[in-house]
């Protein structure tokens, strides 16, 4: 008789007990087994961990599965098991990552812990995997949610699969933040709603809650050309500036006109080859149509001068893309008021363009894209798999929560912004006519942008430190699996995981459909990576911070953009132009909600599920952490530094998965 000491590992944190009868089979190489044993026996006491001692008439061997079964007893009640290890009469030790819910009368076979590439397991192991993920594409398939948007799961929220919801701590901290969010509203503005109209930028104040780190000099500087300029660098949309070498056709800014903002002595013209100048163009938002008659929105061009101090600052600004009598180019030396009502419309613009293009688009349905792909096309015994498992944690579950209350007809958004379901739907093909691989890649991105030398661009600073950290992180794991490029080309699994992510980016043109070497395999998986933890970490938790304000970045104009300048009652047009009390709250509310962290958050390189168990990978990661420590500790030193520190992308602040 020789005995497997088991021990089956449930998670504390999810409602993992269940009353239903749990099996445990054995199984060794020769598909021999051990009888059938039962896992669970109920208790008042929930547990963590279950120990069995399994005997059996002679000695399985090195154990290579372990079969779960579940049986429904009354009423089903899914189950979770973390992991599993067995140690083996010879005292070797295997273990078992499962981190999956068993769920009706279903069964799971858990491989051994060591990451397999397709063409390197035995036949019998690569039907096993080609049978399990014909059966998870049943599960999880394609959707077209509205015309123009990426592919997305076809599963409204309280029908996705058990394995991509939120588990129990996520949902009740989601409805606690929820609650709060909508206690505080009633409670803070009640009294502000009792009137629809503001009398004054004073009268934003008592909706002007807590501070964050910068807020207090926002309030205090908003208005300032400096602190407009410094936001299209080290703000909520970091990624709109570019630099101009030549003023385009539908842009027809003189030299005349700017000449005072040009502190250099030198011509307009000097300057664009000196590389001084700088341009946000909203083109993306022409032809979008505005959600009602008393809502506006407009595609502004905005130039942008590197001062003397290094400052980025606005020096013409027009409010369409057609230049002309009825759409004037705005100055500085322009009425205080013109001018600033000229930058809250480039402001409003950037509101929209950020929160559905930048944030929406190139972050949260990316990454469900890869995701869904993720999961459609490697087993979970695949290495690249058990290196994305993480950085894809519940943004199924968030992005469905948000097409059902956030971008839906008659959501939030379209109740605070001036962009209507149809507008997202044309925003959304602008967006996707536009969208390439390329400009996922941070550094492409920005040599792209022309924005490799500008002063003070953090964004750029940090995030180049973190691409790296990512990409060389990456790049030893894919060494560790990969011993040559034909090795990626023969990989079935990881063909069919870009070939399917390309299909949900509706087929375009610039993603790739294969990759031929470990170069381009590295350089992808650090795309998806870095898009789902530090990009949408740079792009979502400082909206509080900056919209919060809401002159600063106004979620919608209520007033036509102006046709001419000088016109009488200017101050009064502005606020009523402005949102409106009630529209201000729920912006307040929103971007409270939208950059709350859980309480047990997981942050860019913790893996407390070690879905690998070979050391190689295990020092790899300990490596990674300690090359994003050395980050963190680099932006802290230069924040010190810093009036406006620029945290968004410290790695101790930029959660592993967009998960919110």
């Amino acid at each position: 008789m020789s005995t497997y000491k088991v021990t089956v590992y449930i998670s504390k944190q999810m409602i993992a007990q269940t009353t239903n009868r749990i099996y445990l089979t054995l199984m060794d190489s020769e598909k021999r087994s051990s009888e059938r044993t039962l896992v669970n026996y109920w208790s008042s006491i929930p547990k963590t961990e279950i120990s069995l001692d399994i005997h059996v008439e002679k000695n399985i061997g090195d154990i290579v599965q372990v079969k779960l079964e579940k049986q429904k007893h009354l009423v089903n009640s899914p189950w979770f098991c973390k992991h599993i290890t067995v140690q083996t009469p010879s005292a070797d030790y295997f273990e078992f990552p499962c981190y999956c819910w068993l769920v009706d009368e279903n069964e799971v076979m858990i491989r051994e812990g060591a990451a397999r590439l397709p063409q390197d397991d035995t036949k019998y192991f690569q039907e096993q995997r080609k049978d399990g993920l014909e059966s998870r594409q049943k599960i999880i398939r394609w959707n077209e949610w509205s015309p123009g948007f990426p592919g997305s799961i076809d599963a409204k929220v309280k029908e996705l699969p058990k394995e991509v919801q939120f588990d129990g701590e996520k949902d009740l901290d989601w409805y606690c933040n929820l609650a709060e969010v909508m206690g505080n509203l009633m409670e803070e503005y009640k009294f502000h709603r009792l009137k629809g109209l503001f009398l004054g930028f004073q009268s934003f104040y008592p909706i002007f809650t807590k501070c964050d780190f910068c807020l207090a000099e926002l309030v205090k500087y908003w208005n300032k050309d400096y602190m407009f300029g410094y936001q299209f660098l080290n703000g909520c949309n970091p990624v709109m500036i570019r630099k101009c070498t030549k003023l385009p056709d539908k842009f027809p800014v003189t030299h005349e006109m700017v000449e005072g903002c040009l502190r250099r002595g030198v011509t307009l013209q000097e300057e664009l080859q000196a590389g001084n100048i700088y341009i946000a163009d909203y083109e993306i938002l022409k032809g979008v149509p505005a959600s009602s008659s008393q809502r506006y929105l407009t595609a502004p061009i905005c130039l942008l001068y590197k001062n003397n101090l290094n400052q980025i600052v606005p020096i013409a600004i027009q409010l369409s893309q057609t230049p002309g009598e009825m759409s004037p180019i705005f100055l500085p030396s322009d009425n205080k008021y013109d001018w600033m009502l000229a930058k809250m419309w480039v402001k409003s613009s950037d509101f929209i363009v950020h929160q559905l293009v930048t944030h929406l688009l190139k972050t949260h349905l990316l990454a469900e894209v890869f995701e869904i792909a993720m999961y459609r096309q490697l087993s979970a015994v695949h290495p690249v798999y058990k290196l994305l498992i993480p950085h894809v944690r519940f943004t199924i579950a968030i992005n469905a929560k948000a097409r059902e209350n956030l971008i839906s007809e008659g959501g939030v958004f379209s109740k605070i912004s001036s962009i209507s379901g149809a507008g997202m739907e044309k925003l959304m093909k602008n967006a996707m006519e536009t969208l390439t691989y390329k400009s996922l890649c941070f550094p492409e991105d920005i040599k792209a942008r022309g924005m490799e030398d500008v002063p003070n661009y953090y964004y750029r600073d940090d995030g180049m430190r973190i691409w790296e950290e990512i990409h060389s992180f990456v790049s030893a794991v894919v060494m560790i699996y990969y011993d040559s490029n034909k090795a990626v080309q023969q990989d079935v699994e990881i063909q069919g995981f870009v070939k399917d992510a390309c299909f949900g980016i509706n087929n375009s043109d610039s993603f790739p459909k294969s990759l031929k070497s470990r170069e381009k395999l590295v350089e992808y998986l650090t795309v998806v990576i870095f898009t789902a933890s530090a990009q949408h970490g740079a792009v979502n938790f400082g909206q509080f911070d900056w919209y919060s304000w809401i002159p600063n970045s106004p979620s919608t104009m209520r007033k036509p953009p102006p046709q001419k300048k000088g016109q009488e009652d200017m101050m009064e047009y502005i606020m009523e132009s402005l949102p409106d009390h009630g529209c201000s709250s729920e912006v307040l509310g929103t971007v409270w909600s939208l950059t709350r962290t859980e309480k047990n958050e997981l942050f860019l390189g913790m893996y407390p599920d070690m879905y690998f168990t070979e050391q190689p990978v295990k020092e790899a990661i300990k490596t990674f952490r300690k090359k994003l420590d050395e980050v963190t500790n680099i932006i802290k030193s230069r924040n010190e530094e810093l009036t406006l520190a620029y945290c968004y992308l410290s790695p101790d602040k930029i959660p592993n998965s967009v998960a919110i």
